[in-house]
């Protein structure tokens, strides 16, 4: 099942995504959604007003989540570009919902930078609380799995030793265009992809992540407990331009498509933060 927070005329609604059509389910969005404890059967049983799949406008996936939780370095290709050693424990940093835009969205790339990179992200969507996971429980706390850009101010990212100011720029961070629930999405590695401009600067498969989503979903539950709606960022893989020689950031006009195979992708055009 695919669900999603689209906007209408009258305000957001959370669908379910159908081959044909999107169905209202009855709530404001995807977030509401969750919060039912039977959120899946009355997802699926939903039989409200339809949309035709031409023309949906995406709103981000969850508009106003509780937390988004990042994790940086959490590919071996990407710790290794970047020169670090592999990590212990997760490394954490967050976003707040202003960072937020839809899938395809502009993303507006601010004035006070010009070193703005791209962060392909496959990403948790938490369906039910949970705290002091167990494996078992964290990963029937998943809801199921959608794709985020971690836009990156990398100027102010590396002012200090704390990532958050470089990371949570408003209107930067694609996110959607659906969940795909945990039952869709295919077994085994899946390929992460970042096209700017057509050219493809990051490839590589969910085999390289050094933590699991169930290995975040205990890790993150020790610390605090995760709700419905909780987005978790599992990490990009190597090719950030940052890391490129030379660097490669985003420009004006850019294209970008951000892809997850089996679970979706961003579409967004760049552009610059208007005066």
């Amino acid at each position: 099942m695919r669900l999603a927070t689209i906007r209408t005329a009258t305000g957001n609604r959370a669908v379910r995504v159908d081959a044909d059509a999107a169905v209202e389910t009855g709530d404001a969005d995807v977030r509401a959604l969750l919060e039912r404890p039977d959120w899946a059967d009355h997802a699926a049983a939903a039989a409200g007003p339809t949309h035709p799949l031409d023309g949906l406008d995406y709103a981000p996936l969850v508009p106003s989540p509780e937390k988004i939780i990042c994790v940086g370095l959490n590919y071996r290709d990407h710790v290794r570009e970047m020169g670090h050693d592999m990590p212990e424990y997760p490394t954490l940093f967050a976003k707040y919902a202003p960072s937020l835009v839809g899938a395809y969205d502009d993303i507006v790339l601010p004035r006070v930078s010009e070193k703005i990179d791209y962060e392909v992200e496959l990403t948790i969507v938490i369906g039910r609380s949970v705290r002091h996971a167990t494996p078992e429980q964290a990963e029937a706390a998943i809801a199921g799995y959608t794709v985020l850009n971690d836009v990156s101010v990398r100027d102010y990212q590396n002012r200090t030793s704390q990532f958050l100011q470089g990371k949570m720029f408003e209107r930067t961070t694609p996110l959607g265009p659906w969940l795909v629930t945990s039952d869709e999405v295919p077994d085994g590695g899946l390929a992460v992809s970042t096209v700017l401009d057509g050219e493809t600067l990051q490839s590589s498969t969910t085999d390289e992540l050094v933590f699991s989503a169930v290995d975040l979903v205990v890790y993150l539950s020790e610390i605090i407990t995760l709700n419905p709606g909780d987005v978790i960022a599992t990490g990009t893989p190597g090719g950030v331009g940052h890391a490129r020689k030379p660097p490669r950031y985003l420009t004006d006009g850019a294209e970008l498509v951000t892809t997850v195979a089996g679970v979706g992708e961003c579409r967004n055009t760049c552009r610059l933060e208007k005066s």
